[in-house]
């Protein structure tokens, strides 16, 4: 068995994945290929994971490579974690053109004006990887994790024909957040709960305490009681869509706040320090993991000392019940088709899914409450029409794709919105197909 991990320079994010293959013995022998193309973080993994390796006693067999298409020859999976364009220079100008015009970002990586850049950056590369998959490996399980994950998921099944699922980490920490800011962590080990939606904007639709008694009416108590108002500042965008809307929602706060068209607003500027909006975030956090690498990799990389313990990722449970005939349910990203009943059968939504030897088997989840379909269609839309403007290269579905984001349109005008669109189309020219 064979697993491909493309863009394996992400060397935190290759240690927990990879680090919880090389835990998981009942697997037994595995090949580790990894794929990067920058060769010093390529090294540095190969490196790191190979301590790992010998430490735990690992069984798999770990390699580098500098071709892709050998990296991927004859695996059974493969792991996407790829960025394209870099934090420097597209993500940079993902965020300061269109503070230009006035609109502001948090982590511009997923929806607006940033995902949708991300997304025409990415898709070009992606369809270079799907010929080598069909090439090598035709029948390998795709397992991505790049954002903006539910256009590019979608895109990978619906038009490049590959067998792939879209993984996240926002479902496996939902309930836990909530439980920690309201003192309820009594309840963490035995609860039950329901959450399906789309990819960073799930809904957490029942919490239930072993017995199935209602956790969440105690939630929305204690969030308007007044008694837990510190402990809330770090996430208080998703309480407000819970209070107003109903359910909570799986991803972060300053994620959330550009997703709906509610709270960076230049009319009501007040808004982002009452709600401790973080804006440019994601720049701050590419910044610090920068100047923070060289002493991190003393520890992951030079040290002999290196250690690891189960992450929260799935795909070592996926391969474990694929490969041992076991079973899992996971939360994971997959076109609709009736899975959630009003929302569209094209688009990319997250929801449970069963693992076995057969393989990932979606569940069909029913009908959201109407209010949390319509603001997941809000990014839907989105997402679908810079599908279209992948497949038709053509600037005027990028146009409309942007029209149509939430945060976008309560902020700009429709020609600001264009100009803005021509100006980053044209400053990254070189990472998209786009005319």
């Amino acid at each position: 068995m064979k697993i491909t991990f493309i863009g394996a320079g992400s060397t935190i994010f290759a240690k927990n994945v990879l680090g919880d293959l090389i835990l998981t013995k009942e697997i037994g022998k595995f090949d580790i290929a990894l794929y990067d193309i920058d060769l010093v973080r390529l090294e540095e993994s190969f490196v790191m994971l190979s301590k790992l390796n010998r430490k735990y006693n690992g069984l798999a067999k770990i390699r580098k490579f500098q071709n892709r298409k050998e990296a991927l020859r004859d695996a059974k999976y493969i792991v996407n974690a790829i960025q394209v364009g870099g934090y420097e220079p597209c993500t940079v100008w993902d965020f300061e053109i269109p503070k230009k015009y006035g609109l502001k970002q948090t982590i511009g990586d997923t929806l607006g004006i940033g995902g949708i850049m991300r997304a025409l950056r990415t898709i070009p590369v992606l369809e270079e990887i799907a010929k080598d998959i069909k090439e090598v490996c035709p029948n390998a399980l795709f397992i991505n994790y790049s954002n903006p994950l539910s256009i590019l998921t979608g895109y990978l099944i619906e038009h490049l024909g590959v067998n792939a699922i879209g993984l996240c980490h926002s479902v496996q920490v939902c309930v836990k957040g909530l439980f920690e800011t309201f003192d309820m962590m009594n309840y963490y080990k035995n609860h039950k709960s329901k959450i399906c939606g789309i990819n960073h904007q799930a809904w957490l639709l029942e919490l239930t305490d072993k017995d199935g008694n209602d956790l969440y009416q105690e939630v929305k108590k204690r969030s308007l009681s007044g008694k837990y108002i510190k402990e809330m500042q770090w996430d208080l965008v998703r309480l407000e869509i819970m209070q107003r809307f109903g359910y909570y929602v799986t991803e972060s706060s300053e994620h959330t706040s550009e997703y709906t068209p509610f709270f960076i607003k230049d009319k009501y500027p007040d808004l982002i320090e009452e709600m401790n909006i973080p804006i440019d975030e994601y720049l701050r956090r590419c910044e610090k993991q920068i100047s923070e690498w060289d002493e991190l990799k003393v520890k992951l990389v030079d040290s002999d000392d290196i250690e690891h313990v189960k992450s929260n990722e799935y795909v070592a449970d996926i391969i474990k019940a694929i490969e041992t005939n076991g079973s899992y349910t996971l939360h994971g990203n997959v076109i609709n088709k009736g899975k959630i009943t009003n929302l569209p059968s094209s688009a990319c939504v997250e929801v449970l899914c069963t693992v076995d030897s057969n393989g990932i088997s979606p569940v069909k989840m029913g009908e959201l409450p109407e209010q949390c379909a319509a603001l997941n269609r809000l990014m839907i839309n989105v997402q679908l029409l810079t599908i279209k403007a992948a497949i038709s290269k053509n600037r005027e579905d990028v146009y409309r794709a942007a029209y149509l984001d939430p945060h976008t349109f309560s902020e700009l005008s429709l020609t600001d919105t264009k100009d803005m669109c021509d100006e980053l189309l044209d400053i990254e020219k070189d990472w998209h197909q786009i005319k």
